[in-house]
């Protein structure tokens, strides 16, 4: 019976590890939905936006592909930078100034945000003063394909 019990818990211990990434043959390429994970939104203290800088960088370790299938404002845009990252030509993506209005804007955050992106469109929302202003500037995912180079979800 002890013996029984210690194959248990080694068998218990593995499956565990199995499934928080512990043990993997490989990475995951499946397929996860901006709406299907809930954070298609802004990031409305610090906590939230190192919550969402965490989720970029375990898609990118996981190699997961990350569909950005609907509305994508503000902190939300930084999963631009999760490698395996497509766009849906309906999705949209809402840029704006980092900071809060009742703080003002910040440099840092902003700065965050910008450097997620690729370099055409952060030159194209900074020549433009979008990260300047607190106003959200969206740009359909279509054109984020077509124009900046982003991949289509299919």
């Amino acid at each position: 019976m002890p013996m029984q019990r210690g194959r248990l818990q080694a068998l218990g211990a593995f499956a565990v590890m199995a499934a928080f990434g512990g043990i993997a043959a490989g990475p995951a390429f499946a397929d996860v939905s901006l709406s299907g994970i809930g954070m298609g939104h802004g990031a409305p203290s610090a906590e939230a936006f190192k919550q969402f800088q965490a989720a970029v960088r375990q898609y990118n370790a996981s190699g997961e592909r990350l569909r950005i299938d609907t509305h994508c404002p503000s902190a939300c845009t930084m999963f631009l930078a999760v490698r395996n990252v497509c766009i849906a030509p309906n999705a949209g993506l809402a840029f704006h100034a980092g900071g809060s209005p009742r703080r003002g804007i910040d440099p840092y955050y902003t700065g965050q945000m910008l450097n997620t992106y690729k370099p055409a469109l952060r030159k194209y929302l900074t020549s433009n003063h979008y990260m300047e202003t607190f106003e959200f500037h969206t740009i359909p995912g279509d054109e984020m394909v077509r124009r900046f180079g982003y991949a289509a979800c299919r």
